[in-house]
Order: C-alpha cells, then structure tokens, then sequence
C-alpha cells in the first residue's frame, strides 16, 4: 500500500487547480483566469489499486501587497512542511521572472522531493519547452521534471506514475469513495464564488465571499439558502446587477455546477450583503474562513 500528502504550490494563475480536478476526474477546486482565485488549502483524494494520494492545492504564492495575500502566502507555506511531496507548478507560456524566483527561494532548504511540473506545454514547440526545462533545472535541483498539459491532460498518467514510486508504504486516510476532505458547504460556497469571479470581471475585489445559511438534502433535491458578502454598497449593485440580471445568472450556472457535483435537483436562494470589514474585521475575517488560521 502506498500513500502520502502531495503539496501543489505555485505561482497565481498557473493551472494548480485545474490540475488538480483533471487528476482527480472531479472538480473539488473552482478556477478562473483572475489570480488568487483558491483561497483555502483544499484537499482533493486520488484513490488506485493499492494507491492514495492526498493533493493540497494551495493558493497561488505571491509577493503580497495586502492583508489578503499576506494570508494566502502564509496558508500556502504552512502545507510545505507537512507533506511527502511538493510538487511546484509553473506556466511555460510566461518568462521566468522575479516571481518564480521567490518561490524557488522559499524551496531551498527544504528537505523533502520536490518535483517540477511544466504547464501548458500545448501551447509551445518542443524547442521552447526544452530551453525552459534547462532554465529550471540551473535554478533548482528538482527530484523530478515532468512536462504536462493540465487542461488537456496530456501526461498526467505519467506524474501519477513518478508521485507513487516516491510515496511511503503507508496506510488508507480516507475510503475509497472519498474524493474531498471539504465539506458540501465549502464546496457550494466556492462555486458560487466562481460564478460571482467569471461574471464580474475586475469590479470586484477578491475579498468577496460566500456563506451558506441554509443546506437541506432531501431525497431527491438539495435547498440551499446562500449570502454573497461584499464589503461595499456599490459592489452589491454590481453583483444584483440591472432588475437582478447578473445575480440570476450567477445562480444558474452555480446550481448546474452543484447539480452536476451531487447528481441531485438544486434549489438554489442567493442574497447579497454588504460588511463594513474594516468595521468589523473579526466577523469579516470568521465569514471568509481565515480568522482561525491566523491564529496559527
């Protein structure tokens, strides 16, 4: 039997969670072109023959300008010491900037496999995907470089294959058909978030959030009573929208997202609110779930 806990870090924007839903086969972490889109540590289970893998997806590692991202910096850290395997993903398509370099810094005394994984090689020639190989491995002495297309899933068979021979002979943490250690609510949460992301482009922050109020399963229907929360008047017209346009639509793609994630109806009640977080900041902090992290 092997097992182990694999950290998926990197850059904002550079396909961690959209590799992490095509190795799962199922979307466990919402994405979107806007960076710093995860914002939890989010762990999705992979389950094989003899085989289980427990993937971190962090949010993206950044130098913060803000309270925000000095929050998701320090949830992406906290993962690196407590895994077997950091995996660092990086996006082939961007120059090599000071951005990679801060991240690769943060790796150098770490004493644990950590393996390179080169996105979106579909959108380069092998000459230019070569050169960047060679680039990496003078700044860094990666276990592992493997070349991989998450959107496409071209070569994940093949990091699965490298992952597993550097695991520890271990035992089952979750049952086979376990695919997330998050809850119903968190996920449901995060789809409506994504939703609120894709259809307001740059208006809203991403201090913006979701909370469930209310989460019914019945037999054949999931009631779900949600808040999209803001921290200003004006971003909740935005996210209303003209005579409630935008918040409908909001709520029809998140219900397909959630009916397709249990196989079950959705009813689905969305409501926006606005908190004052600079007013107050602990209510703010508790709703979007990093209150208690901080703490750590």
């Amino acid at each position: 039997m092997k097992s182990g806990f694999v950290s998926i870090i990197g850059r904002p924007n550079v396909g961690k969670s959209t590799l992490l839903n095509n190795i799962l086969g199922k979307r466990v972490a919402i994405t979107s072109d806007k960076p710093q889109t995860t914002r939890n540590m989010i762990q999705g289970i992979y389950n094989d023959k003899d085989l289980q893998i427990i993937f971190v997806d962090t949010p993206g590692i950044h130098k913060p300008n803000n309270k925000l991202g000095k929050i998701l910096n320090k949830q992406a850290y906290y993962t690196i010491n407590d895994v077997d395997i950091i995996i660092l993903v990086v996006d082939i398509t961007e120059k090599i900037g000071s951005g990679d370099r801060f991240v690769i810094d943060l790796l150098k005394d770490i004493d644990k496999p950590v393996f390179l994984v080169i996105n979106k090689i579909d959108k380069l020639p092998k000459e230019e995907i070569l050169k960047k190989i060679d680039d990496y491995q003078k700044m860094y002495d990666f276990a592992e470089i493997i070349p991989v297309s998450a959107r496409k899933k071209d070569n994940i068979d093949r990091l699965l294959e490298v992952l597993t021979k550097y695991l520890p002979d271990n035992i089952k943490y979750f049952d086979d058909e376990t695919v997330t250690s998050s809850s119903p609510e968190f996920i449901i949460s995060e789809f409506i978030r994504e939703k609120v992301l894709d259809l307001t482009e740059e208006e809203v922050p991403h201090s913006v959030t979701c909370i469930i109020d209310e989460l019914t399963f019945d037999d054949d229907i999931i009631r779900i009573g949600a808040s999209i929360v803001v921290d200003r008047e004006n971003l909740k017209k935005i996210i209303i929208g003209k005579n409630g346009s935008k918040i409908k639509e909001i709520g029809i793609r998140a219900r397909k997202d959630i009916e397709d994630y249990f196989g079950k109806k959705v009813y689905l009640n969305l409501f926006v609110k606005v908190i004052k977080k600079w007013r107050d900041k602990d209510k703010f902090l508790n709703m979007i779930g990093y209150k208690d992290f901080l703490n750590k």
